[in-house]
């Protein structure tokens, strides 16, 4: 229970006025539920004409004792038959019942719906903070991680922490309260029965526990399935085209069905062990009742009771109110693990670590105004797997800088360490002569554009998308960005201009328009350094030229890192850098790399053939 009381301390805080109403609420349910039971005696009494005592009024000196309530309640009740007869009596005793009843059932109602802001807010809290975190992470995270199991985790495992967790903290409230109530009249009515009651008790303990013990294991197991049928999701629609292109649809319903039923036999076992908690608790919980009733019965016929069989039956009663709340009370507790298990998995991406610091002081950076340099930069991935190895480059303000080389290279990692979406793990960058790290991520990405290859478009209109991470952007700007990218045009001819939606990753557009929408991104965003990551090399011939167009007139006047492997688009970049396994192998304009009759020539060459 300590992993349960650790999550509510994180998530509970701001509810707790919600706690606070649902604890009085459930006090006041408890006390009227036990008020409305005690009618049971006197109604009992004037049924079957048990009690024939006079009773006589008990002046209230001081703090009343339970003589002189009990004396003074029959006294009253005595006075209402003798006035309005039997018939009546129980009449006005049963409208009295139902009126506590109904204040008992409006409490108990009102409890539950005073929960409900925190149960919808600590899922909504949880859901917005796991998706803040992973807007903080490195990208280093992503690359280990499945993104359909991200989703699971954002979807499945938080609903789950609702259902076993959230929903839990309600029984946890009411059903304690309810069961120090209900107990606390037992030892009134009769402590030598409770004493005995309370040796019973134990014995429903054993067997909930022994349910509950290992569930969180199968419950992770189970949720660990969930995300490979999800991953699995992602995949299959990420990757439509090429599964119908091979006709692998058989293949592909054959591996989802696997996965489908591993997780059917992973949540099978968990909702056996979950189904087989009611009826057990039913079980010991008749079973405790049986016993109580046979020994209280027995003292009873023994004309030895400490009480006389109207409050017996009281007593019983109560008693049987109390199973209700131990039977919810044990169910919290084997619902709880099941959560606990999705609270691990949601865990492992609020606790993960952002190897991406920011400084404790961070340098003033007000601009670009010199150069950007690479000295003796080392880089992996995975520990003792170098991707660049001593990567010396400069790369002065205003010039065009070329990486060129084969795939694996290292072009877009060394690329990729400007904007520290990953941090070098030898040397140094500096920018003005300032070592990146020591400036804060977001001042230092505000000096950066980015164009890729992909062109990352989202679910919006064109305008939102041209305007995305610009805040403020007027039409009038948007549509100069747009013309300079060569976009107004094609913009125009749509029925609503810029206001069309795009729909997922752009895909109502064609590759050369995504890819103008996406420079002109970057135009209206305006940054000094430019990163443009073969922002060309999946474009048919004539939409590169287009393309390319717009690409001249944004790095004209920019200091520009420009990715390519079609060699015609970076002729006259004032330096190519080869690469070749992590290093720079080869450096200079285009005609002094011919000139050398290296791997450039050598890559150029193919290309012309």
């Amino acid at each position: 229970m300590k992993a349960f009381w650790r999550v509510l301390k994180r998530f509970a805080a701001p509810y707790k006025k919600y706690l606070a109403g649902s604890l009085v609420l459930n006090l006041l349910s408890a006390i009227f539920n036990i008020f409305s039971f005690a009618l049971l005696i006197p109604i009992l009494n004037i049924l079957f004409k048990m009690d024939t005592t006079v009773y006589e009024f008990m002046p209230w000196d001081g703090m009343p004792t339970k003589d002189q309530l009990m004396n003074n309640f029959y006294y009253y009740v005595s006075q209402i038959v003798e006035v309005w007869g039997g018939s009546k009596a129980l009449l006005i005793l049963g409208l009295v019942f139902g009126l506590l009843v109904l204040i008992k059932t409006s409490c108990y109602f009102a409890s539950s719906a005073v929960m409900i802001p925190l149960r919808t807010g600590i899922v909504r809290d949880i859901r917005i903070m796991v998706y803040n975190k992973l807007l903080s992470l490195p990208m280093g995270f992503f690359s280990k991680q499945k993104k359909g199991d991200i989703i699971a985790r954002m979807s499945g495992d938080v609903t789950e922490i609702e259902v076993s967790i959230v929903s839990s903290l309600d029984m946890l409230i009411k059903n304690p309260i309810l069961i120090f109530c209900y107990f606390f009249a037992l030892i009134y009515l009769s402590w030598e029965l409770t004493l005995f009651t309370v040796t019973v008790v134990p014995i429903m303990a054993w067997g909930m526990s022994a349910i509950g013990k290992k569930l969180k294991r199968r419950s992770l197991e189970a949720q660990e399935k969930w995300s490979e049928t999800m991953a699995q999701l992602d995949e299959t629609l990420g990757g439509l085209r090429i599964i119908k292109a091979f006709i692998a649809e058989d293949k592909m319903k054959e591996r989802f069905a696997n996965t489908a039923n591993q997780y059917r036999k992973a949540a099978g076992r968990v909702a056996i062990r979950q189904a087989s908690a009611h009826p057990v608790s039913e079980f010991l919980g008749s079973v405790m009742i049986m016993i109580v009733l046979w020994f209280g019965g027995t003292l009873i016929l023994s004309n030895k009771a400490p009480i006389d069989a109207p409050t017996f039956i009281f007593y019983m009663t109560i008693l049987y109110s109390v199973l209700a709340p131990l039977k919810e009370f044990s169910k919290a507790s084997y619902n709880i693990p099941k959560g606990l298990a999705s609270m691990e998995r949601v865990d492992k991406i609020m606790l993960a670590e952002n190897d991406i610091k920011e400084p404790a002081e961070p340098a003033v950076l007000d601009g670009f105004n010199d150069r950007i340099l690479f000295k003796g930069v080392n880089f992996s991935y995975e520990e003792g797997k170098e991707v660049l190895k001593d990567i010396d480059l400069t790369i002065p303000k205003g010039k065009t800088v070329a990486l060129v080389g084969q795939s694996g290279s290292g072009k877009s990692t060394l690329a990729d360490l400007i904007p520290r979406y990953y941090d070098v793990c030898g040397g140094s960058i500096t920018l003005d002569g300032t070592d990146i790290r020591d400036f804060r991520v977001k001042d230092l990405r505000s000096l950066i554009g980015n164009v890729n290859q992909e062109a990352i478009l989202f679910n919006d209109t064109i305008f939102n998308n041209i305007a995305f991470g610009v805040e403020g952007a007027t039409m009038e700007q948007v549509i100069a960005a747009a013309k300079i990218a060569n976009a107004h045009d094609f913009i125009m001819e749509k029925e609503e201009g810029y206001m069309t939606n795009i729909g997922d990753r752009g895909g109502k557009l064609s590759g050369g328009q995504r890819q103008r929408i996406s420079i002109a991104r970057a135009i209206l965003k305006n940054p000094p350094i430019l990163i443009l990551d073969e922002a060309t090399s999946a474009l048919d011939t004539e939409s590169e030229k287009i393309v390319q167009e717009a690409l001249d007139r944004l790095t004209s006047t920019r200091t520009t890192i420009v990715i390519a492997h079609r060699l015609s688009t970076i002729r006259n970049a004032d330096e190519i850098c080869v690469m070749h396994e992590g290093k720079i192998v080869e450096r200079g304009r285009h005609e002094e790399l011919i000139a050398l009759n290296g791997y450039y020539r050598k890559l150029h060459d193919m290309q012309a053939l």
